[in-house]
């Protein structure tokens, strides 16, 4: 036999050997999920959770980490995002933006409250407290949980199909390769530009929806201007509406940090995108009330911190 012949009959009989075959698919764990589904199924949904948990911890204390450094290293692109998160870019600039957006919707509210609130008060005779009403729950519930719906609506949003149309571009991979930090660059000075225009913007839509409600009681309703202005001024605590700047910032970390891992994390093409954006208006949702309960519990507690009276 020629070497041409052996090694041709080798290729085709390989010789057999003792080392075992090994199969990828086939492992404990398929064999597990295999035999017993249901319990698969019923460990695997807390291991995920925890999981995605962990995910998300590690993200939002990785870009909070990096906000300082994102601030003395990008300010053009923080004072940009500024001024997107205000007045909006492209199309949105011709109906202001965030402010506008959130303006209105707080000032629908302070007029709905005012509707609601002079005619249940009226039928016990006591519409006097229309004002009451409106310093006491647009401070406390009612503007925070509007603006934070506002900014998930309107920003969040958009950040978060912003940053899913750079990751399934590749442009995410593009600037790690360049050496940048892209949770720095990305998603660290989105939250330095949204800590920075919370604050006026929450401004506007506290005082829009104080305007709403005094012009509903008195321009509509006929209530005594000095009426309403003595009650509102008597209850209008100004401790409440520090807590409610402090309730309104928390509220807008919590909904960049979430809109942003969405989409920086977003995968599958234009429909990927598609349900980051979803998923995170939904979360952010959650949140918004969450923070209001909570913020709620914490600060006033089971007494309300304050008294009728006057």
């Amino acid at each position: 036999m020629s070497n041409s012949e052996a090694s041709n009959s080798e290729a085709s009989n390989p010789p057999m050997t003792n080392a075992p075959v090994t199969n990828a698919a086939v492992t404990n764990a398929a064999v597990f999920r295999s035999v017993y589904p249901w319990l698969s199924r019923t460990l695997g949904r807390p291991v995920g959770f925890f999981s995605n948990l962990g995910d998300h911890t590690m993200f939002y204390l990785r870009a909070l980490r990096a906000m300082p450094h994102a601030a003395v290293r990008y300010p053009k692109e923080v004072v940009r995002l500024i001024a997107e998160i205000s007045m909006g870019a492209g199309t949105l600039a011709m109906i202001g933006g965030t402010v506008a957006i959130v303006g209105f919707l707080t000032m629908a509210a302070g007029g709905t409250l005012a509707v609601q609130g002079y005619s249940s008060l009226g039928n016990i005779g006591i519409e006097a407290l229309t004002g009451f009403l409106a310093a006491f729950i647009n401070v406390r519930i009612s503007a925070p949980v509007v603006a934070g719906i506002g900014l998930a609506a309107t920003f969040g949003a958009g950040v978060t199909a912003q940053l899913g149309a750079m990751r399934i571009n590749e442009e995410v991979d593009a600037l790690e390769t360049m050496g940048i930090d892209s949770v720095e660059y990305l998603v660290s000075t989105r939250l330095m530009a949204g800590l920075v225009a919370i604050t006026p913007l929450y401004a506007i839509a506290v005082i829009l929806s104080f305007l709403a409600s005094q012009f509903v009681t008195v321009a509509l309703f006929g209530q005594s201007g000095g009426l309403y202005n003595h009650y509102f001024d008597t209850f209008l605590n100004p401790l409440d509406l520090l807590w409610s700047f402090v309730q309104a910032v928390a509220m807008a970390i919590a909904i960049l940090l979430i809109h942003t891992y969405f989409g920086y994390f977003a995968s599958g093409g234009p429909s990927g995108v598609g349900v980051a954006v979803g998923n995170a208006v939904r979360t952010s949702l959650i949140v918004v009330v969450s923070v209001t309960l909570l913020v709620s519990l914490a600060i006033y507690g089971s007494n309300g911190n304050f008294n009728l009276s006057g």
